[in-house]
């Protein structure tokens, strides 16, 4: 990952969630889990899992492990993490270019994510997306504090969750329908734009800085 410290500020700031936005992060997950079932003996569906990506990990284990053993659980699954789930995890389509096509607009391309920082920073690194910043441990809501931070006007992600965290930030919501959450439930959630997939980023990002802001958003591709 490079750093852009010598790029001028940019006036376009665009915000990527991480797993099943930028990455198909479900076989690396699984394999995880899988793990976790095994050290601890105790029975996960890594299939059932991986169907409702998005919301922190805690969120998951709760339901395979009683109140008390979450936070060690988290810290086994993050420790474990590195060696099962990156290398197991691509990029989707359209994924590098989306980065690519914003970094082509003079701007600058930011990843917000629930997943543990130093984490999300190896898929980067290993799937040689070209992040300007990565900020961690964020979820829905809580997503805004980072996209203000560093002054987003659009936030691209694939669940509900990250609808709410654009527009509690002020910044243009765009959706792809690549993970848990179809086209319809995400322009119910309030998306300003869907996708059906990052390969038709870069053409509604060229759009999009192309139209006068005073005119709206550029037309939904999905």
């Amino acid at each position: 990952m490079t750093s852009r410290t010598d790029r001028a500020p940019a006036a376009l700031t665009v915000g990527f969630d991480l797993d099943m936005t930028l990455i198909d992060s479900r076989p690396g997950i699984r394999a995880c889990y899988l793990e976790l079932s095994e050290r601890t003996g105790t029975y996960i569906d890594a299939d059932l899992a991986i169907t409702r990506l998005g919301p922190p990990l805690e969120q998951e284990l709760k339901h395979w492990f009683p109140a008390e053993q979450i936070a060690p659980m988290a810290t086994l699954y993050r420790e474990m993490y590195p060696t099962y789930a990156i290398t197991a995890t691509p990029a989707l389509p359209g994924a590098r270019e989306a980065v690519d096509a914003v970094h082509a607009a003079g701007g600058r391309a930011i990843v917000v994510t629930a997943k543990f920082e130093p984490n999300a920073k190896l898929h980067l690194k290993h799937l040689a997306i070209d992040a300007d910043a990565v900020v961690g441990d964020l979820w829905a809501e809580q997503k805004a504090q980072a996209l203000r931070e560093y002054g987003a006007s659009v936030y691209v992600g694939d669940h509900t969750g990250d609808v709410r965290g654009a527009r509690t930030a002020g910044a243009l919501s765009v959706a792809v329908a690549t993970g848990p959450c179809d086209a319809a439930e995400l322009r119910a959630a309030g998306a300003d734009v869907v996708l059906d997939d990052l390969s038709r980023f870069p053409a509604w990002l060229s759009a999009y800085v192309a139209e006068d802001p005073a005119a709206g958003p550029a037309a939904d591709l999905a």
